[in-house]
């Protein structure tokens, strides 16, 4: 069995850092790490909105779930950044509807409701992220 090209990647961090600290002291001194989360599509088209604008998203997606989210699709046609800006935004602008759709849908199980109270948590926290100037580099 061959080793992941991640498995390389990271052996070779180690080498490097090893190489660099003559003491021969542990991998992690002085080594920084980072982790981004990787957004599927849909969670990616969340619109970074006003603050009382995700407020009210996450209200109505905790009382008729998917209303907020069909709302928050509009946000996009007005300007809102999301996480895809190589999209164009009306392909943006369906993705959110196609969430807000599979949120309804899938209500009747509770399965969509419970979406759809995580995804109006996901605009306020974004939209926290927007109202204190966070870059995109340091949020997790």
């Amino acid at each position: 069995m061959e080793p992941s090209h991640k498995d390389a990647e990271t052996a070779a961090a180690a080498a490097a850092v090893a190489a660099a600290d003559p003491r021969g002291a542990s991998s992690s001194s002085g080594v920084v790490v980072q982790v981004r989360e990787k957004k599927g599509p849909l969670r990616a088209a969340i619109p970074y909105m006003p603050f009382p604008v995700a407020v009210i998203c996450l209200f109505l997606n905790t009382f008729v779930p998917g209303l907020g989210t069909f709302v928050s699709a509009f946000t996009v046609l007005c300007g809102a950044r999301t996480d895809l800006p190589d999209r164009h935004v009306c392909c943006v602008f369906w993705l959110n509807i196609a969430a807000a759709l599979i949120q309804v849908l899938t209500a009747i199980v509770m399965v969509g409701w419970v979406m759809s109270i995580f995804w109006g948590m996901d605009m306020v926290i974004l939209a926290s992220y927007k109202e204190q100037g966070i870059p995109q580099q340091l949020r997790l």
